[in-house]
């Protein structure tokens, strides 16, 4: 009987010894590490380590453990968060942007310590000693110096506006409208898009005159351009005007293509008089072979690009009618990459009203802003400048 009696009172200590409530007594973040401290021994046994996702945490549910006080994770931010999760339970939680390697350990000859290892991108500091990182100074300086750069970087790119028509030439006529008023408008508001973007700006008419071909493109020369822009507007006759719209952009190059050919003669009407035809031929000759045409088909692509990306963003069916090259005289005469804008078709009823809209036209104008300073970025790149 006494034998039974042992053998039981020591069955029931150990059951009790066992089952007996280890306490966390202590959390500190030291190296990249949570450190745990239990009052008593700790058991790996006891705890539990799995993952959550969407988003992604790491969790330890540390069994048969109680908090020693309600104080104990609390001076902790939101990147790592500790709390009595059931009676008998201690959670754990480790938020991360994504899965991190963790190998959660003892340390040697200790039984009371527990060390689960961090992301090494977390920013988990206890809230007392928490500071705003040094980083954000660093962050702001760099954005005040990109954005004197910026102000700054296009100091001597000087863009050469040219506004088609003018004085007793008006251009196509639609609705009562006509194209020098037009292009001169949208010429407007593409100098200040410019010049907010830090370029130096130059117009070739900033009121209603007309200029000869030779002035509108010796301007470019005289200045040192690193680009010209021709702005027009489109027409077709009235069997057509309800069918045929969009924008189009258009570089110096002969075609066989007859719309080009048709948009590019009505045009020149107002610049070629005096000139025969073997005389022209000559001088769009002597221009066709050089560089500046290779980058004016680049410089038109990103142009054209900006516009319609522009223009899709608040108005829907807007046409896309590319990139196309025809023997426009306004560009011959400039030796730098130069582009024809057409803007649209001030004989298309509803495309002709939009026209004439400030939104639109300001849409415009800053998409050919933006395409000038693609064209650019990457024309310095290709020559490491």
């Amino acid at each position: 009987m006494k034998l039974l009696k042992i053998l039981f009172l020591l069955l029931l200590g150990s059951t009790f010894l066992f089952s007996s409530v280890n306490r966390l007594k202590k959390v500190d973040i030291v190296k990249g590490e949570l450190r745990l401290k239990f009052t008593g021994t700790c058991d790996k046994k006891q705890i539990k380590h799995f993952t959550l996702s969407k988003p992604y945490r790491r969790v330890f549910d540390l069994q048969n453990t109680r908090l020693s006080h309600n104080g104990i994770g609390k001076k902790f931010n939101t990147r790592v968060r500790i709390a009595q999760y059931k009676p008998n339970t201690v959670r754990i939680v480790i938020p991360h942007d994504k899965p991190y390697s963790c190998t959660p350990y003892k340390p040697l000859f200790t039984k009371t310590l527990y060390h689960i290892p961090l992301p090494k991108s977390s920013s988990v500091l206890p809230a007392k000693r928490y500071k705003k990182p040094k980083e954000k100074l660093k962050e702001k300086l760099k954005k005040r110096v990109k954005k004197v750069y910026t102000s700054r970087s296009h100091k001597y790119d000087l863009i050469v506006i040219d506004a088609g028509h003018g004085g007793h030439d008006s251009g196509a006529i639609g609705g009562g409208k006509r194209e020098k008023d037009l292009v001169l408008q949208i010429a407007k508001r593409l100098e200040k898009q410019l010049k907010k973007r830090g370029y130096p700006v130059y117009m070739t008419r900033k009121k209603d005159r007309f200029l000869k071909l030779h002035q509108r493109t010796k301007i470019a020369d005289k200045k040192n351009a690193v680009v010209f822009i021709s702005i027009h507007a489109n027409s077709v006759p009235k069997k057509k005007r309800h069918k045929i719209q969009g924008v189009e952009t258009f570089f110096l190059q002969k075609t066989r293509d007859a719309r080009s050919q048709r948009i590019a003669a009505r045009e020149n009407k107002s610049v070629l008089k005096g000139t025969n035809k073997l005389s022209r031929n000559v001088i769009l000759d002597s221009v066709l072979s050089g560089p500046k045409i290779v980058q004016s088909n680049k410089l038109a692509i990103d142009v054209q690009r900006r516009i319609m990306t522009n223009l899709r963003s608040r108005y829907k069916g807007v046409r896309d009618g590319g990139v196309r090259h025809a023997p426009f005289w306004v560009l011959v005469g400039a030796s730098r990459p130069s582009i024809l804008v057409e803007v649209g078709y001030i004989s298309h009823p509803k495309e002709r009203k939009r026209l004439f809209t400030p939104r639109y036209q300001e849409l415009i104008a800053k998409g050919i802003a933006e395409g000038v300073d693609n064209y650019l970025d990457n024309r310095k790149k290709e020559i490491d400048f």
